[in-house]
Parts: structure tokens; sequence; C-alpha cells
């Protein structure tokens, strides 16, 4: 990968230009697809601005569904006509006793991460308020489906699932436009959320802010294009645009927000 591509990335997204690199000479070298992991949508985005700028590669992105946040891409070569079953993606439904216990998406990745198995090889959990559902990657669904038999105290069964019989998740972003001094991650929060820098800074500060779904703790931490934060307790935002900035240099963003 050429050196000079990392100066358009952060620096802690060196590792992953790297994977890409090599995931983009293994696809040249032996002329067949490559399969990534589930990808976050600032990867994806780093995985296709790669991808189309070093290469006449091909790449498609899947997640089981058409809104999926979470994502694999099939990289290859122009010759290959790529099918959903290529991205060996599954869908499980949990089974719980939903009149007695709520489960919640934090519980449920804890569980599966719990397994042992990387945060990579799943997909989005979606919820339409009661059923819960999951994508799992093919390559580890039974070991999870073995392991997986309770979350928390509440004994629970992973069954699998037609994509015919996806739920409707409950949550979707709305589109927001917002204009902000800078694109710093407190500055961002306060914004959206409509509280003081002050306490945004103290919920970044206590661990209660995740970026792409890491713990980040610096208030002035620069989001780029599709980074998506989690804030506990008041839900999530992606940075979808940056439309230019205003006369008085403040930058105009498009916002995807969940609110809780």
């Amino acid at each position: 990968m050429d050196a000079n591509v990392y100066q358009h990335f952060r620096a802690d997204e060196r590792s992953f230009i790297d994977s890409v690199g090599d995931w983009i000479e293994q696809v040249q070298g032996q002329y067949a697809p490559y399969l990534t992991d589930f990808l976050d949508p600032r990867q994806s985005y780093i995985l296709e601005t790669l991808v189309r700028q070093e290469t006449e590669l091909r790449y498609s992105f899947y997640g089981g569904y058409e809104q999926a946040e979470r994502k694999r891409c099939l990289i290859f070569p122009e010759y290959y006509q790529p099918e959903d079953e290529d991205f060996e993606v599954s869908l499980y439904e949990i089974h719980y006793p939903s009149k007695f216990v709520s489960l919640s998406h934090g519980k449920i990745l804890g569980t599966l991460v719990g397994t042992g198995i990387k945060r990579s090889y799943f997909g989005d959990i979606i919820s339409d308020g009661e059923r819960w559902q999951v994508f799992i990657a093919q390559e580890v669904e039974q070991f999870v489906v073995t392991q997986v038999t309770k979350i928390g105290k509440v004994a629970v069964r992973l069954e699998p699932k037609k994509y015919t019989e996806l739920i409707l998740p409950k949550d979707s972003w709305t589109e927001e436009r917002g204009t902000v001094a800078s694109l710093r991650l407190d500055s961002v929060i306060s914004e959206i959320y409509n509280i003081s820098r002050q306490r945004s800074k103290q919920l970044i500060e206590s661990g209660k802010v995740k970026v792409n779904w890491t713990e980040n703790t610096r208030p002035d931490f620069l989001l780029e294009l599709l980074d998506i934060v989690s804030i506990r307790g008041f839900g999530r935002i992606q940075i979808q645009g940056l439309e230019g900035k205003t006369k008085k240099e403040k930058y105009r963003v498009l916002f995807g927000v969940l609110r809780k």
C-alpha cells in the first residue's frame, strides 16, 4: 500500500489500511474473490476508498438486509458475479421468556463476544421492541449456537431464520442538519443533544461514549465521515455527510440520529 495513503486517514486506522492492502494483493495475486469479516461504516468507507483509488477491482457489501449498519465486503476481479450466498451471513432469532424478562443490545453483544469470538464475526443486532435477531458469520455460527444458552441469568436459544422471517427493526435513523464550530466529539454531542459542552465532556471522560464501538475518553477527538458515536442514555449519532462551511467557518453536517 502506498505510504501516501495514510495521510488521508487517522493514525489509529493504519493497521486496518494495511489489512485492506493485503486483501487487495491477495485478490490480484490469486484472481479470486476475498470475503472480509463484518465491517463498521467507517471501515467500509476506508475499504471502498482504497479499492477504488488503488485498483480496478470491484467490491460489494452485504449485511443481511438493505439497511444493515455492519456489512461483510466481497472484493473480486471483474469477471466475478457475486450472489448473496457468497457473503456467508446467517440470521438467528434469540428465543427467551419475553413475558418475564427483557433483553438489550448491550447484554446480547456482551454475551456473543463473551464466547471468545471477535466482534467482527457478528453483524447487526436488531429488535422490533420484543423479538431480537442477530446476523452471524457462517464460519462461527455453530460454535456460537452451542455456546450461547444464557444471556445474563436468562435461558435463551438461538434459532436459524430465513431472510423472509426478518423482523422490522424498531430503531431507525432520522436525518438532521446542523452546524458545528468543529467536529470535536464534545462539540457534536453538545449540538445534537442540546447539552452544555461541559456536560458533554463529562459524559466522554466518564467512559459513557464510544466511537465506532470503541470507548473514547477524548473530548477533543475529531470525528470524520461515517463515524458512529454511541452515548449511553442518549442514543447514537452518525456523521452522514460533510456539506461545506458557513460564512462564519462553521461546518455544515448531515447527521443521522437515534434518540433514546
